[in-house]
């Protein structure tokens, strides 16, 4: 379970044995969220509206990041 990012109180990773579409898992205490790299598209989310909002932009600020990463792990 590779970890891309640790940054105010969330986790940001993906599995090892992931499947496409590039996308990140993001833990916050107890709820979490899955979100598509390239599209932001959140397919599941229990976090709460202001965290999913703050998670977004971070996602966003960091998507050529995680994608290489996605890319690099997967080697794609």
């Amino acid at each position: 379970m590779p970890t891309l990012l640790l940054l105010n109180g969330f986790k940001f990773f993906f599995y090892a044995n992931d499947h496409p579409p590039a996308h990140v898992h993001v833990l916050k205490g107890e709820r979490w969220a899955k979100i598509e790299v390239v599209s932001l598209a959140v397919k599941y989310s229990t976090l709460k509206n202001q965290e999913l909002k703050e998670c977004l932009s971070i996602v966003e600020s960091y998507q050529s990041e995680f994608l290489e990463k996605w890319n690099a792990w997967f080697q794609r």
